[in-house]
């Protein structure tokens, strides 16, 4: 299955800052472009971190309170991660006010790639790197979400050609294929429930669908069946695929 590419929806202008640039000149890029993060770069353009609003923010926790106190951290006794948040708060510099290592994805990885990683370990924006590692772009939720602004259309050319040709070599009126909203409905019969399995489950891995609507029937349960009679039934173990 076919997705598109982090390189079709990045964006290749990319805010960034290097190890030593001042903590105000940092405030300001984010200000300026109105974004909540940026890559810190080296000399080779390679990505050594990221910074987030957030990490600003950690300055502002230990400013003087209405009473001119000043919260501060006790280094003794902090956890790892603690002490990291300690030192953002004194940080001068990206370098130091940076979290590492960062959190990439390359141009040629799938969007779904993209969107899973994203999830799992909980960032807004991930820097796009080539084949050399070097920052092409940079990548967000929000354009992440642009693979759902396909045309009902274009999904649909994509599941009959992908799913129903290339994948299980059906004709294209094999299985009806109605796309609404980004909802897919499958509605047919075919001989195994295999098939109408494998239909179900590749069509919701296609770029923009948003849910499959199951209404396909089978004749024969191949899942039941013992090998020997899979052979004469012209079950095969394996989905069907071309190359």
């Amino acid at each position: 299955m076919k997705h598109d590419k982090i390189g079709s929806v990045m964006t290749s202008d990319v805010v960034r800052a290097e190890y030593g640039t001042p903590f105000k000149e940092v405030a300001r890029l984010l200000a300026d472009h109105r974004i909540s993060g940026l890559p810190v770069v080296d000399e080779d353009d390679k990505v050594i971190g990221v910074i987030s609003e957030t990490d600003l923010m950690m300055r502002q926790a230990v400013a003087p309170g209405p009473h001119g106190w000043r919260s501060r951290f006790r280094l003794d006794g902090l956890t790892r991660g603690a002490r990291r948040q300690a030192a953002k708060a004194e940080a001068r510099t990206a370098g130091r006010l940076m979290t590492e290592p960062p959190v990439t994805v390359h141009a040629d990885d799938t969007i779904v790639e993209a969107a899973r990683t994203m999830a799992r370990r909980r960032v807004e924006r991930l820097p796009v790197l080539d084949e050399e590692d070097r920052l092409v772009g940079i990548v967000t939720r929000r354009d992440l979400l642009q693979v759902f602004l396909r045309p009902d259309r274009e999904i649909r050319d994509e599941v009959v050609r992908e799913v129903l040709g290339r994948t299980l070599w059906l004709a294209p009126h094999s299985i009806d294929v109605s796309v609404t909203e980004g909802v897919v409905t499958l509605t047919g019969h075919r001989e195994r429930k295999s098939e109408t399995e494998i239909a179900v489950s590749m069509t919701r891995q296609i770029d923009g669908v948003v849910a499959v609507v199951d209404k396909l029937t089978w004749r024969v349960d191949d899942a039941r069946l013992r090998p020997d009679e899979r052979a004469l039934q012209g079950v095969a173990y394996d989905w069907p695929r071309r190359p």
